[in-house]
């Protein structure tokens, strides 16, 4: 499927064929951020690739918020195939993963947090970085740009590139490879994407991969891979509140079939409070996956 420009927006377009690739948000209470989320993707650059929102609000769906509402209309107009779904009652983050991926069936799924705008490269380079390097999941993490004036060299060390492919890794909480969760703090991507560039590592590409211990909020992955380590069906073993469900779900495809993040990072944190207030259950923890 080709994008339609808005010189077609005005003809009734075709049925839009199943994409290859679907942008998977859960939703809850947030309105306004889903429609910052929904711009992003309705700027992308890349041609097909379809949406699925799952929403757990209160009162109305976050969606029929006129902002979010028109958002989806242009998403349509382009000839995205588009998905929308009231999922209740809350059983916590995993579930509402769960449920997402239960619903859509193609074979390439991106998982975005509801307060994340992405740049208008970033589905295609997402996209191209997965199939190239073959592993389970890419990743770009979020980034807070209130902070780009705050440099943090002293996180910056753990910072390692990968060649052309990706390769397994275990990690656990604690162990080899944990600390490189610092990668991602505050504007980090940005000035690490900062220093990648002055050294040359975009010259061939316009990305490079690196070894992560985890990716929030915008990561890509293979459905069969995903599928094949279980998927988020763990959620049935924690109590709803939860966190850390994500870091569960990646160290698990890593293990079988590696991951990455790449930068740049396109995906920018819109820094609204946080939905997400009983932390005291880390799935990770609750699942044995600490220091193992």
């Amino acid at each position: 499927m080709s994008r339609r420009s808005p010189h077609e927006w005005g003809n009734r377009p075709d049925a839009a064929a199943p994409p290859p690739l679907e942008v998977l948000i859960p939703t809850r209470n947030r309105p306004a951020e889903l429609a910052t989320t929904l711009a992003g993707l309705a700027a992308q650059d890349a041609e097909d690739f379809g949406v699925v929102v799952s929403d757990q609000s209160e009162g109305a769906a976050d969606w029929e918020h006129p902002a979010a509402a028109a958002m989806l209309r242009v998403l349509r107009a382009q000839g995205r195939r588009v998905a929308v779904h009231r999922h209740l009652p809350l059983r916590g983050l995993a579930e509402h993963r769960d449920f997402l991926l239960g619903v859509s069936a193609a074979p390439l799924v991106l998982f975005l947090d509801d307060d994340v705008w992405l740049g208008s490269e970033a589905v295609r380079a997402l996209a191209e970085a997965i199939g190239k390097l073959g592993c389970g999941f890419v990743g770009m993490a979020v980034q807070g740009l209130s902070y780009l004036d705050d440099v943090r060299p002293h996180e910056h060390g753990e910072l390692s590139l990968w060649g052309d492919r990706v390769e397994p890794e275990r990690l656990s909480r604690g162990g080899p490879g944990f600390d490189r969760w610092r990668l991602h703090n505050a504007a980090n991507p940005a000035h690490l994407a900062a220093r990648l560039r002055e050294a040359g590592a975009f010259r061939h590409r316009a990305w490079a991969a690196y070894r992560v211990a985890w990716v929030g909020g915008c990561v890509l992955f293979r459905r069969a891979a995903l599928a094949e380590c279980g998927g988020f069906g763990f959620w049935k073993d924690l109590p709803p509140d939860h966190a850390g469900e994500d870091v569960v779900v990646q160290w698990r495809v890593m293990e079988r079939y590696g991951g990455a993040g790449i930068l740049p990072s396109h995906a920018v944190h819109l820094e609204s409070p946080t939905t997400v207030e009983d932390r005291s259950t880390e799935a990770a923890e609750a699942l044995g996956l600490a220091c193992r």
